[in-house]
């Protein structure tokens, strides 16, 4: 009788361990649930995309190739050398260092950048043109990030090159490598890599034709050619596979 109640006890425990395994499971599909697109536009250009909900995102500081990370995602804005450009902020914290310090993604160096923003007290995306994390509109400096590049101006044909011009778009009429962020009018997130080269017009009129085409959308672009890195489960751009100093990834 004692022997069979011992059996039962552990046959008991197996399967509560089993189950928490499998919620444990559960939990991490969740926190990487995103869903993977690629089109190819008519101009042939070649859009490889992450659809996510803004809740799955994070900015990391990283000093390796996107290839080495552990994380899923994309490359995230400029730098030079070991120092971030671009704003990379969540909930008012650079992802390195502290803030209004040169280099830890607190600013936009040298120039008033298109920077998406993610309000979530107001569940509302935006791109803001600043050179600094306090420069950002939000309702809750505890709830929101940012992600600096340069404005993509998907809305307005007819002044998007004079704001490159103004923001400083590295190398725009040359085929390059191209990455960039996309939001549409229901707070979806596009997370878009070409592996194809193109101008910055032929990106941005793929992306006008590919991506939530009919809806309202706006986005940005990110560090490109080489910098240019992909890292999911059987799709990926490794760039020329340089480190990075800032990733957008997948919580």
């Amino acid at each position: 009788m004692l022997q069979a109640r011992l059996k039962a006890g552990i046959a008991t425990l197996l399967l509560a361990s089993c189950i928490l395994w499998m919620i444990s499971l559960g939990s991490q599909y969740i926190k990487h649930e995103y869903r993977y697109a690629e089109h190819t536009a008519s101009n042939g250009v070649i859009l490889q995309a992450l659809i996510l909900k803004p809740e799955q995102v994070g900015l990391k500081a990283v000093n390796a190739p996107l290839q080495n990370e552990s994380s899923l995602g994309m490359n995230g804005g400029f730098f030079f050398g070991t120092d971030i450009l671009s704003i990379a902020v969540q909930n008012d914290l650079p992802v390195k260092g502290t803030a209004r310090t040169y280099g830890t993604g607190w600013y936009n160096v040298k120039y008033p950048r298109g920077t998406l923003v993610w309000d979530d007290t107001a569940r509302r995306f935006s791109v803001q043109v600043v050179s600094s994390a306090d420069d950002l509109l939000v309702k809750n400096r505890n709830r929101y990030f940012a992600q600096g590049g340069i404005s993509m101006n998907l809305m307005h044909e007819n002044s998007w090159q004079s704001a490159i011009d103004q923001e400083k778009l590295p190398y725009p009429l040359e085929q390059r490598l191209r990455s960039g962020l996309v939001y549409d009018e229901h707070n979806q997130l596009w997370l878009i890599v070409t592996p194809s080269r193109a101008t910055a017009a032929e990106f941005r009129s793929a992306i006008q034709e590919q991506i939530a085409p009919g809806r309202s959308k706006e986005g940005i672009f990110l560090d490109g050619d080489g910098s240019s890195q992909l890292n999911v489960p059987g799709h990926n751009v490794l760039g020329d596979s340089r480190d990075l100093r800032q990733i957008i990834s997948l919580k």
